[in-house]
């Protein structure tokens, strides 16, 4: 199997080995390529819609973000980690998700999305670790995932690992390796299920896109759909 790993900083701490722990059941099983940002996409997203209007080789920055896509597309399962800053994920990771707009469902999702498994792995001092997963999880599902796997940790004490009482770090270890070892004993050669919201999206927005693409046959997005067969009886997931 092929695991893809978005990693939210390039720091190495305590998300960094959280994330070292939950990857540690997959080391035999699976392929693993990771991304840190934002040595791997260092440029902002500035809302020229060269992606969504022209196509995604038009982005500036789309030499990284094709070699994103690409890893995003032969995963199996997709990890993001990120550590809260102010309540959300970091500006490197919200940079990227940018990039990815034209990949949500009302524009030009990937088929290969709607079958794929992904867990977000996050923590914060105190309070805001779930507002910064939900950051990620919102981009993931409009990507048409449906099984999306949260792993949230609130430090309490300080941000440093090794400073943690040992009862919180066996805690957050019990927690992450119970995740690990469940997300590890699934058949990824079965794709996931598209649930009822997801579907609910993509008909949404196939109405949308059929109006679209009966008025301008040649925009972007609507002639993608027809392509794809979306605009008649077929649909992204299996």
């Amino acid at each position: 199997m092929n695991i893809t790993v978005i990693n939210g900083t390039e720091k190495h701490g305590v998300t960094y080995r959280l994330k070292e722990m939950f990857l540690a059941e997959f080391q035999d099983k699976a392929n693993i390529t990771e991304y840190y940002l934002p040595k791997d996409c260092p440029n902002f997203c500035v809302g020229c819609l060269n992606c969504t209007l022209k196509g995604e080789k038009t982005c500036k920055d789309a030499e990284y973000i094709e070699r994103i896509d690409k890893s995003l597309l032969e995963a199996d399962l997709i990890v993001m980690t990120s550590p809260a800053y102010v309540f959300h994920a970091t500006g490197a990771m919200k940079a990227l998700l940018d990039h990815f707009a034209y990949r949500w469902i009302p524009h030009r999702p990937a088929p290969e999305m709607f079958g794929k498994r992904a867990v977000i792995i996050t923590q914060c001092l105190g309070s805001g670790a779930k507002s910064a997963a939900k950051d990620m999880k919102h981009s993931l599902s409009w990507w048409g995932i449906s099984k999306i796997e949260m792993f949230t940790g609130a430090l309490m004490s300080t941000i440093f690992w090794e400073e943690l009482p040992q009862k919180k770090q066996d805690e957050l270890m019990g927690k992450i390796q119970k995740l690990s070892k469940k997300l590890a004993h699934i058949d990824y050669t079965k794709p996931a299920h598209t649930n009822l919201i997801t579907k609910f999206k993509v008909f949404f927005c196939r109405m949308m896109q059929k109006s679209i693409h009966k008025s301008d046959p040649e925009y972007l997005d609507g002639k993608y759909w027809a392509e794809q067969g979306w605009l008649d009886s077929g649909r992204p997931w299996k």
